[in-house]
């Protein structure tokens, strides 16, 4: 079963534990995603200390199939965000497995 942690969740773990109103939250929490977001367009690269790096990298446009009608389709030229975790967010996620 997948569980996805929502914008929402955030800000009311973030109001617990700072105890900001949810207002200022709310506004922090866009400008951060914001910040990351114009930094991607202009610089192509966003490093996280301990976190990981997010970077725009250009796919050319290629010949992509439906696996349902196997009708072949182009796929049009575009900019993905990649991420790539640091060292420090690796291992802490694979902690429990460490054991």
């Amino acid at each position: 079963m997948r569980v996805n942690l929502t914008k929402k969740e955030i800000l009311n773990s973030l109001y617990m534990q700072i105890g900001l109103s949810k207002r200022i939250l709310d506004t922090i929490f866009e400008d951060i995603l914001n910040i990351i977001t114009e930094n991607l367009k202009k610089n192509k690269k966003v490093k996280i200390a301990n976190f990981g790096t997010f970077e725009i990298r250009y796919k050319k446009k290629r010949v992509g199939r439906n696996p349902k009608t196997k009708e072949k389709k182009i796929i049009s030229e575009r900019n993905v965000v990649l991420f790539k975790p640091s060292k420090d967010f690796k291992k802490f996620i694979n902690m429990d497995y460490d054991k």
